[in-house]
């Protein structure tokens, strides 16, 4: 069980200025897509009450509208009404997660990979590749997608090809740049989230702390800048496949495992802008 702290006065100054830093890039978000401020207060309201509700429990006592509206300062009513409401599920996230899996394979298991570590061409079909089939590699992922419907839609992002022996070819750069809208979306809320999760994590001073560096510098040329982003995207990628292949081998020792039940997310970024003069964490 979480127990929220209490501020006497002021919220300390360090945090809320992280907090506008965070902020500004997701409003720009908003902005660019003509989400208003009512419609992000609306969904902020209701994901306080989910946290509440979910991660502030009292042991072994029902959590109320009472204890919820006390913890997140949401009136009364506002917490009834939205407890009541259910979230819409969508299937995006099931297919998003069906498209990573295949790509981690493909990229990362022994038999669909040449001796320079690249992902073989593979047969569209079993009656042509056997268990080496884009086919049989979808059936082994998922039983509720036909592979023809896999390979329509990653034909129409750029994230395969296929060539006039009916061979499907994986682009070079599909491991880690999802094409479409909808799984660029989804990409941007787990991985956001599992950034901003393992820093609230550091940040509370909970241990053993997770993995969660970066290699800051400023005062470079647009040049510097280019070498930096090309030594950066060379090495994340070599890690990438590095820890996908591990990853892969410790899912197959874990198949049928009762304790098999976290989840796991290690990830590479860059970014680079002109300074604006608001770098640092201060007021």
């Amino acid at each position: 069980m979480n127990e929220p702290k209490q501020f006497a006065g002021e919220l300390p100054a360090p945090l809320v200025a992280a907090l506008r830093r965070i902020l500004r890039p997701l409003i720009r978000l908003l902005l660019s897509h003509g989400i208003r401020f009512q419609t992000f207060c609306d969904l902020v309201k209701s994901t306080y009450i989910q946290v509440a509700e979910e991660e502030f429990r009292l042991d072994s006592k029902a959590q109320t509208d009472s204890r919820i509206s006390l913890l997140t300062g949401v009136h009364r009513r506002d917490v009834k009404r939205l407890r009541s409401e259910s979230l819409a599920v969508s299937s995006l996230s099931l297919q998003a997660s069906m498209s990573a899996q295949l790509l981690a394979m493909w990229s990362g298991r022994t038999e669909y990979l040449d001796s320079q570590s690249v992902p073989l061409p593979l047969p569209r079909l079993v009656s042509k590749g056997g268990e080496h089939s884009f086919e049989a590699l979808v059936r082994s992922v998922s039983k509720d997608f036909r592979a023809r419907v896999v390979l329509d839609e990653w034909l129409r992002q750029g994230i395969a090809t296929l060539d006039e022996q009916d061979n499907v070819h994986l682009a070079a750069d599909a491991f880690v740049s999802p094409q479409g809208i909808e799984e660029k979306a989804f990409y941007f809320g787990q991985n956001i989230h599992d950034h901003l999760a393992a820093t609230v994590h550091n940040l509370s001073g909970v241990t053993p702390p997770f993995l969660e560096r970066c290699v800051y510098y400023d005062k470079l040329t647009a040049e510097s800048v280019k070498e930096y982003e090309r030594v950066a995207k060379s090495a994340g990628m070599r890690a990438l496949h590095t820890v996908n292949r591990h990853a892969i081998e410790l899912q197959k020792q874990d198949t049928g495992k009762s304790d098999a039940v976290y989840r796991t997310n290690f990830g590479i970024y860059n970014f680079s802008e002109v300074g604006r003069g608001d770098d640092t964490l201060a007021e």
